[in-house]
């Protein structure tokens, strides 16, 4: 039988901060990775504004800035006359250095925390081991029971278990655990199409024949995403690749000489889009975030930074118990308490943006209804101000965290 302080769950961006911000606290933390290595194909690529003030704030700015990277400053929708593209967040006015969005690959990012967590002898990162059930005794969760590549099987008893394994969660089997779910309109397609420096910059948006689409700028390419109608994916593929290419060019026609290079619909990865969350976060011994706590939809593209945040507000409220081993349900509990109420208020804008934007088009009627959504294109290129409101949302979320003290270089 193994033992450590805190077992976390899952080696993502939410695991991966957690761990590190615990380690730097004198918090002993063995994470618990079920893959050889980090590299994932469309995950999310996001590093907002408030987590690089966080690497700013634990020295790591500059070799994050080293990084391979794209820097979005503006996100931009077809809301002008005749689909003319609006800019309807600007991410340059934000205050601070920090005025944009940085794309880098995500297994850049975790490596970058991986290796700087190794630094601290309280830290251990266990790739290739599964969490495959939870140690439970006397009603409270001591640990997890895991799984290695290789078959070797055992046990890692902990104070405190963190589960940040995704919204594929072992903890959501916990049945006091179960998700809420809403209902999502949606799933989305994820590929990419080649870029040119004459194109549009930051992220794009297009309106297609019941569909979205969304285009992130990756410097020598697009990461293209194509929303759906839920459920019809395999309808879509089977009236062919052409039709597909051709609705694509007709919705960002700007791209239209380029989807030749999508050749076959193995380039077309398809993502189950879900919105759901907790109706508790946790139980004695046991603490969820991150997605693991609650699934996010893709729109405005802040369920990283909403997990980090998660982790920093968790490394905070509980890195003085778990220094002390006496963590109790009230300390996990002060996490959900503190988290909640940021992930319902995202969440019910995600709602609306589904029933009042995404809905609408996916059913083939016009989003908002089209004179206000001209309007609204109207409006927001005479009111400069009116895109910092978004672009806070976007660079910040609704609640910055601040990491322990003891955590900071």
């Amino acid at each position: 039988m193994e033992r450590t302080t805190c077992c976390v769950v899952g080696g993502g961006p939410a695991g991966m901060v957690l761990a590190l911000l615990l380690a730097r606290a004198g918090v002993e933390v063995t994470v618990l990775e079920k893959h050889g290595d980090f590299l994932r194909d469309f995950r999310g690529d996001t590093v907002h504004p408030s987590t690089l003030a966080l690497l700013d704030d634990l020295g790591l700015a500059e070799r994050f800035a080293r990084l391979p990277q794209r820097r979005v400053t503006s996100v931009q929708l077809p809301l002008g006359p005749d689909g003319a593209l609006v800019t309807v967040s600007d991410l340059s006015a934000l205050p601070g250095p920090y005025t944009y969005v940085a794309m880098v690959p995500q297994w850049d990012l975790l490596d970058l925390l991986a290796e700087e967590a190794r630094k601290e002898p309280s830290f251990s990162l266990r790739m290739n081991t599964e969490a495959t059930s939870f140690v439970v005794e006397r009603g409270r969760v001591t640990g997890v029971r895991y799984r290695t590549s290789d078959g070797r099987t055992g046990e890692l008893r902990a104070v405190l278990t963190v589960a940040c394994d995704g919204r594929g969660s072992l903890a959501r089997s916990r049945p006091e655990l179960r998700p809420r779910r809403f209902a999502c309109p949606m799933d989305a397609w994820w590929f990419r199409l080649p870029r040119r420096e004459s194109d549009p910059h930051g992220l794009v948006g297009g309106v297609g024949d019941r569909f979205l689409a969304a285009l992130i700028d990756r410097g020598e390419y697009w990461q293209c995403a194509a929303l759906i109608p839920k459920g019809t994916d395999a309808e879509r593929r089977a009236a062919g690749l052409d039709r597909f290419r051709d609705q694509f060019a007709a919705a960002v026609p700007w791209l239209a000489d380029r989807m030749h290079a999508l050749e076959s619909w193995e380039e077309v990865k398809m993502l189950d889009v879900r919105l759901d969350r907790l109706r508790r976060w946790h139980r004695p011994g046991l603490l969820c975030i991150g997605d693991a706590a609650h699934a996010m939809s893709p729109v405005f593209g802040i369920g990283i930074n909403l997990a980090v945040q998660d982790a920093v507000a968790a490394a905070r409220h509980l890195a003085g118990p778990l220094r002390g081993g006496t963590v109790g349900l009230r300390d996990v509990r002060r996490v959900e308490r503190r988290r909640r109420p940021t992930t319902v208020a995202t969440q019910a804008l995600q709602r609306i943006a589904h029933a009042r934007v995404i809905g609408p088009v996916l059913a083939g009627r016009p989003p908002l209804g089209r004179p206000r959504a001209r309007r609204m294109g109207e409006l927001l290129a005479t009111v400069p101000w009116l895109k910092r409101v978004p672009a806070y949302f976007i660079g910040y979320g609704a609640l910055r965290e601040r990491p322990p003290a003891r955590s900071l270089r």
